[in-house]
């Protein structure tokens, strides 16, 4: 067997292991209810998001009919995610690469999903409104 051969499946089987064992472990659920970021504060329900390589939790799930606040979090972001763009509500903002950004949602129907995405489209994150 060459070096070529066996550098390929050396590499195979280390990115094969790195999905494996990044996956959710025994009992865990990757659930869009597990997230846990949404809280109330005067009257409006807060969406707390991360922002910094992408979106966290990239799925949220508030309730309908009431006004809400995505607070967006940059810590050190300097990437694509730190522009967001929300084409539902017309919103589009760079970011600072730390602090917090509030974006005031209207109250949203049940069944819609609000989303949102990077200046480049590669990352994206959602709310369910139910």
């Amino acid at each position: 067997m060459n070096k070529t051969v066996l550098a390929i499946i050396i590499g195979s089987v280390l990115v094969g292991g790195a999905i494996f064992f990044s996956g959710p472990k025994n009992g865990e659920t990757t659930s869009v209810a597990q997230a846990n970021n949404v809280s109330m504060a005067e009257g409006k329900q807060i969406v707390a998001i991360d922002v910094k390589g992408g979106y966290s939790p990239k799925q949220s799930v508030a309730k309908a009919d009431t006004p809400t606040v995505l607070r967006m979090k940059t810590n050190g972001t300097y990437d694509c995610s730190s522009a967001v763009i929300i084409p539902s509500i017309k919103y589009e903002k760079n970011l600072p690469a730390s602090g917090i950004t509030d974006i005031e949602i209207p109250a949203q129907k049940a069944g819609t999903t609000l989303q949102g995405l990077c200046s480049m489209g590669m990352q994206r994150f959602e709310v369910a409104f139910n």
